[in-house]
């Protein structure tokens, strides 16, 4: 290797809110565009929705370098892991599987090896990869993706390039996107998180809250529909502070409104946080029909003393509250949630009132797991004193009690008929198509003449917990 570049993470100020957000047009200079040409890519991403998205958009701009996507990193000049940082043991999958590589790039020097991700917004992972894992030739953040050519053309040359940036605010707007399909996409609205929830490191990796313009919002939406998008994820790790930074009063819902009127058929949104919920975005959803009735709004806990020590900012009386007013107000709105066993300092008493909430609230689906401690964050100095055991028997006691209630909900559906977007033959069964319903309810179903993309009528037969069984009329 040439003179290694190295900017490395440093998240000291923890808890410091962004300032001025500076903002920018993606640029590419015109001899990175041929960068690639000739080469191919492959990128393997871990975690949420919004790793999907960094994902979409690092594929276009490798692809507006000249390279070709590749469908194993055995044929790939460049090999990304796109990674996700919320539980730990995400990074040790991360870490075992590019250690499984190392005799693989010793063999083949000239390919490049990247990580980026929110593992490597973490100071402590950059410094391991720099002493342990030579074979990672490039390590980029979750902030700046628009500076990828750059990096890349470093990298290219032969240096060693380690390069995240710690700024708490800065967005690039027309950032290209390659698309994993093109009747689905995901749109960010925003980037970051301010809530600082003890337990999570988000706002550490993502940055602090800030919002991109509207109109670069709507323009990719329309842009995407007048391609055949039929519905749009609207992502941000809190999407109801949407237009807060921005000085906007009610932004989440003048967006979602904006966005309705687009005419794409489906929409939906994700993460809301309880705490910024308000009336007027219910009121939009139920107003507008290609708003879809389904809700994933995450609690965390039953219990207010450990939601106290989470830093949620609300009591199980408001999420209660918050709950009824949208079964009142769009009564066939389904309710997934998260929730986290094994807090530190969770009691038997605390883990029962969590059971309570799940029999109030009865969720369709729960994302339900054992507390991860993450370095950095402030509930990593607690006393992880609920040992593994218990862990997982409240694991196991939680996710009964949730299948219950997922099964209960849909069994109220079958000989209904629900509108499903297909996406295809199952993956269980290339004879049978599956698709979401407008409750996000996983439908699996026959039909002839139907391709991913198509909106039908289903009429549903058979329940499981987790899905359902029809037929397309």
């Amino acid at each position: 290797m040439k003179n290694d570049n190295y900017i490395l993470p440093d998240h000291r100020a923890e808890g410091r809110r962004g300032g001025e957000v500076s903002r920018s047009l993606f640029h590419m200079e015109e001899k990175q565009k041929h960068l690639g040409e000739g080469k191919t890519y492959f990128i393997r991403t871990y975690g949420c929705a919004a790793n999907v998205r960094d994902g979409e958009t690092i594929s276009g701009i490798l692809e507006e370098m000249g390279f070709h996507r590749a469908l194993n990193y055995e044929d790939a000049d460049l090999i990304i892991f796109n990674t996700c940082a919320v539980r730990h043991s995400s990074e040790d999958h991360v870490f075992g599987e590019i250690g499984t590589l190392r005799p693989f790039k010793e063999a083949h020097p000239d390919k490049i090896m990247a990580l980026c991700g929110c593992m490597a917004q973490e100071e402590s992972v950059v410094k391991r990869i720099l002493s342990t894992y030579p074979q990672v030739d490039l390590v980029f953040g979750t902030h700046d993706l628009g500076r990828l050519p750059g990096l890349l053309e470093d990298a290219m040359s032969g240096k060693r390039t380690i390069d995240v940036q710690s700024n708490q605010g800065s967005i690039m707007e027309d950032l290209p996107v390659s698309r994993s399909r093109n009747f689905k996409g995901f749109v960010n609205i925003s980037y970051g998180c301010d809530k600082f929830c003890t337990y999570c490191i988000v706002p550490y990796t993502r940055g602090t809250e800030r919002s991109r313009k509207m109109e670069y919002i709507l323009k990719e939406v329309e842009d995407f529909k007048a391609n055949g998008g039929k519905e749009v994820m609207l992502l941000g790790q809190n999407v109801n502070a949407y237009g807060k930074d921005l000085g906007m009063e009610d932004g989440f819902t003048e967006l979602l409104k904006k966005v309705a009127e687009t005419g794409i058929d489906r929409i939906r949104f994700d993460s809301s946080h309880p705490r910024d919920y308000s009336i007027s975005t219910i009121e939009a959803m139920r107003d507008y029909p290609n708003i879809m009735p389904a809700l994933h709004l995450a609690v965390q806990s039953g219990s207010n003393e450990i939601l106290r020590k989470m830093n949620r900012g609300y009591t199980v009386e408001q999420y209660e509250k918050l709950y009824d007013d949208m079964k009142r107000m769009i009564p066939d709105i389904t309710f997934t949630t998260d929730l986290i066993v094994g807090f530190p300092g969770e009691t038997d008493t605390q883990f029962e009132e969590t059971l309570a909430l799940v029999d109030y609230c009865q969720f369709d689906g729960v994302y339900a797991f054992i507390y991860s401690q993450r370095e950095g964050t402030p509930a990593a100095a607690m006393e992880d004193d609920v040992s593994l055991l218990v862990k997982q028997q409240r694991l196991a006691v939680l996710n009964e009690r949730i299948s219950k209630y997922a099964r209960k909900n849909n069994e109220a559906c079958v000989g209904k008929t629900l509108e499903v977007l297909c996406e295809g033959p199952s993956k269980k069964r290339a004879d049978v198509l599956a698709g979401y319903s407008r409750e996000f309810k996983l439908v699996n179903f026959t039909g002839k003449d139907i391709k991913a993309g198509d909106i039908v009528n289903v009429r549903i037969n058979a329940a499981k917990s987790w899905s359902l069984d029809g037929e397309a009329l």
